[in-house]
């Protein structure tokens, strides 16, 4: 009450009169009174660089109260200079046209402050002054005009030790005295502090508003209209809170320290409470729009894309900048061997490989495929040579960390062909376009961009995986070329994977695959088998191939395989995994050419020997040669060579082959349960399918697996 009776009338009236209107006030009421205030001419200039420069007054204007006392030296020292991009040409003559407004808006802030005006009428009176000018340019014009009289105050205040003029003219507004009860005036200096941040992150929210580009959202968009719509009371009652920030000022400089009031300073903590709450609606809407103006960037690049690929081009670089972004025109990737950065021109007209996986990749598909890629190179001037490969990690938008960049890391160390330096140069379209178009789901994918950046094929891994770089140039034509010559035999089998069996069949062996996980069948099989061919003097090898996907229980096979001498195995898990892997390409090499059980001979084998990888128990094939091959399931198998005593008889008139075969028949009912596991990455499943060993349409069920063993 004391401090009441010291104000003027004027300054109390002031107080009064904004608590009652402060408390009182219906904004939506008094929209239309501001609405009316509002006239645009038309004008349109940039802001942002006269709100860098009021934000950047405000910032050094009083970082803290302590800050006063220091040395005007020491205080140089610890300013950082303002950007010279703010003193461009075309920002100087902006304010050259803005001077005299700015100059008029701080003389009447200073005039109505200190006569005590009403802050309601001060501030519509500031709204009028301003009619003429947009939204955004009232708010930022009226912060530039009280920076000029805060940051007069506070240059005073921080060089009047350490000048006369200074000096002088702060004991004119009796700075002095203010200064030397700092600490009673901190919860004050706070209040506005904190006030004038609240105003600063609105001016820039509402400002980020105005700048939206109109090509990709306009009002029809709810959060934009809904956010355009609370812009003019957000200005009133930010300009509202400059005029309360000056009222503080001028107080104190009218006054001195006897104007302290904790009244006051809770005054400006409400005035900051609900600017912060405008700013958290305006920002959330604000946010919303980001969002819809990505997506809508997000399709256009998509159509970008789709549209980029029906067109003809002179060379690859178009597509392939498209497919990898090359930001602020860093070197989008690593070359293998040298692990130097490279500019994308070194693919320019080449053949490229679109390597297109995400981080979990296996290191059994690098390693075949590194294989086949560094055999390519020992002859560079061969056709089949000519190509490149380019990793593409595609992975779903989500926060990179530390983990995946180690594993990423480790990935790309280990590849000697190209990959792109940073999965952040995949764009969110880029990876849409692969998924969709390109069918991209979990396992790895090769596509193939001819020299001019067509799709000669979409996923040639399949074929890489069954002839290596032969396949090249990778179309579907030399796909199917290479099929024709194809017939089912051991070498499509087993080419590549182990010499010694090739060897076997180069001396005329009969030869024996066998796989399956049951080790007490191999243990009996391998036992029968070899007394079955000693017994008919046939020379036999055998090889255990396990199951796709190899894991513990396979190595553990192994090695009583071992232990035992049962037969000739593949140690590395890897040449297991690439025996089935190669099996499973046939079949997707077959299925996108459209082929079935029905109606390609070789496809029924692959299909039977899926089957086989699928069911349960063990499965056998015996051949000789490329023509003659007979195979089972483990049980009827064992069950036949037991009975050798019953057939052997007959192998003197028909031949070893032609009697296991007739036998393995005989054995052969029309009951059976097949199964038949299909790759569910593999693209597209046919609806229908048929069991390879009796014709009919096989029951469909989905099943999921996670197997770590």
């Amino acid at each position: 009450m004391e401090m009441a009776k010291q104000l003027p009338a004027s300054m109390q009236k002031l107080i009064k009169g904004d608590k009652l209107i402060f408390s009182s006030a219906d904004d939506n009421a008094m929209t239309k009174q501001i609405q009316g205030t509002h006239s645009p001419d038309g004008r349109e200039f940039d802001v942002k660089p006269l709100l860098h420069l009021v934000e950047d007054i405000f910032n050094r204007a009083a970082p803290t109260i302590d800050a006063i006392a220091l040395p005007a030296t020491q205080q140089a020292r610890t300013a950082d200079s303002l950007d010279e991009k703010t003193y461009q040409g075309s920002f100087i003559a902006i304010l050259e046209s803005l001077a005299f407004v700015i100059d008029r808006v701080a003389t009447e802030i200073a005039y109505k402050c200190t006569g005590g005006g009403d802050a309601h009428a001060t501030t519509m009176s500031i709204l009028n002054m301003l009619s003429n000018y947009s939204w955004d340019a009232k708010l930022v014009i009226a912060l530039a005009a009280f920076s000029m009289n805060y940051g007069e105050f506070w240059l005073l205040a921080q060089s009047y030790t350490s000048n006369q003029l200074a000096k002088s003219v702060a004991i004119l507004k009796q700075l002095p005295d203010i200064l030397e009860h700092s600490s009673m005036l901190k919860p004050r200096f706070d209040a506005v502090k904190n006030l004038i941040k609240a105003m600063i992150d609105i001016a820039k929210c509402i400002v980020e508003l105005k700048e939206l580009p109109p090509q990709y959202i306009s009002l029809d968009i709810t959060a934009m209209s809904t956010a355009m719509a609370h812009i003019p009371i957000t200005v009133y009652w930010t300009i509202r809170s400059i005029v309360a920030c000056a009222s503080q000022i001028t107080g104190l400089i009218g006054l001195g320290h006897e104007y302290i009031s904790t009244t006051e300073a809770w005054e400006l903590s409400s005035l900051a409470h609900k600017l912060s709450n405008m700013h958290s609606h305006l920002a959330t809407q604000l946010g919303i729009c980001y969002k819809h103006i990505d997506e809508k960037k997000h399709l256009e690049s998509y159509q970008n894309l789709l549209h980029l690929f029906e067109m003809a081009h002179i060379d690859n670089m178009r597509v392939l900048k498209a497919l990898i972004s090359a930001k602020d025109d860093q070197l989008p990737l690593i070359e293998g061997t040298t692990k130097r950065r490279v500019n994308i021109d070194v693919l320019r007209r080449k053949n490229v490989l679109l390597l297109i996986s995400d981080l979990d990749i296996l290191q059994e598909e690098i390693a075949i495929l590194e294989q086949i890629y560094n055999e390519s190179r020992l002859h560079p001037t061969k056709h089949e040579s000519q190509y490149e490969i380019v990793w593409l990690p595609i992975l779903e938008p989500t926060v990179w960390n530390e983990n995946m960049q180690k594993k990423f890391e480790s990935l790309q160390t280990g590849m000697t062909w190209y990959s792109v330096y940073h999965p952040s140069l995949i764009d969110r379209a880029v990876i849409k376009f692969v998924k969709q178009e390109w069918h991209f789901g979990k396992k790895p994918i090769l596509v193939v961009l001819d020299p001019q950046g067509r799709v000669a094929c979409p996923n040639a891994l399949h074929m890489m995986w069954i002839w290596g770089s032969l396949a090249f140039p990778f179309t579907t034509t030399r796909e199917e070329a290479l099929w024709r010559e194809e017939s089912w035999r051991l070498e499509l089998l087993v080419d590549g994977i182990d010499p010694i069996v090739m060897n076997w069949m180069s001396e005329g062996r009969y030869i024996c695959l066998y796989g399956g996980e049951d080790m007490d069948w191999i243990r009996k099989f391998t036992n029968t088998a070899r007394a079955v061919a000693q017994a008919s003097g046939i020379p036999l090898g055998m090889v255990y191939v396990g199951k796709s996907n190899p894991k513990e229980r396979i190595r553990k096979n192994i090695a009583t395989i071992i232990v035992e001498k049962l037969s000739h195995y593949w140690q590395d898990l890897t040449s297991i995994w690439y025996f089935w892997v190669r099996i499973e390409s046939m079949w997707r090499s077959k299925n996108q050419l459209g082929k079935t059980a029905e109606n390609d001979s070789i496809m029924k084998e692959i299909m039977q020997m899926l089957s086989f990888d699928s069911s349960q128990g063990g499965w056998a094939i015996f051949t000789r040669g490329s023509d003659e091959m007979v195979k089972a399931k483990g049980v009827p198998f064992l069950t036949c060579l037991s009975n050798y005593s019953n057939w052997k008889d007959q192998i003197q008139v028909k031949g070893f082959m032609p009697t296991l075969s007739d036998e393995l028949k005989n054995l052969h009912t029309e009951h059976h349960c097949n199964r038949l596991v299909l790759p569910g990455a593999a693209g597209l499943i046919p609806e229908r399918i048929i069991c390879s060993e009796c014709g009919r349409t096989m029951e469909r069920f989905i099943m999921y697996q996670c197997c770590d063993e």
